[in-house]
């Protein structure tokens, strides 16, 4: 399974083409603005976190990616409704956004979990 830092990484250069091609009306310039911003702040969180020097530290990181990764979920799926770009062209980009969600969503659940004690 691909690390989630490099899912996120090929997941922002997706959003990137996706705004890069979205027709120059005032909708789609907000949009597309408010999509680039949480879309790539995702895998820049991720890489922060992995970079931690606490587990707290960690959480706190992964919890941040996570609510850019629901942000980036609902604008997509507004441009999409708002058919800013044909269906079959954002559809695979919101179904990633959704499992990037939900293995953040995880990973933050388990990370919030208490750890056992050490037997040594």
């Amino acid at each position: 399974m691909e690390r989630i830092d490099e899912r996120t990484y090929k997941f922002a250069l997706r959003v990137i083409k996706l705004v890069s091609s979205l027709p120059h009306t005032p909708a789609a310039d907000v949009l597309g603005k408010q999509v680039l911003c949480s879309g790539t702040s995702i895998g820049a969180n991720v890489k922060e976190a992995y970079a931690a020097v606490s587990s707290r530290e960690f959480s706190q990181k992964m919890s941040i990616a996570l609510k850019e990764a629901r942000e980036t979920h609902y604008w997509l799926r507004l441009i999409k409704d708002a058919e800013l770009v044909a269906a079959n062209r954002i559809d695979s980009l919101i179904q990633k956004a959704l499992e990037i969600k939900l293995i953040l969503a995880k990973t933050v659940l388990t990370s919030k979990k208490p750890k056992a004690p050490s037997t040594t």
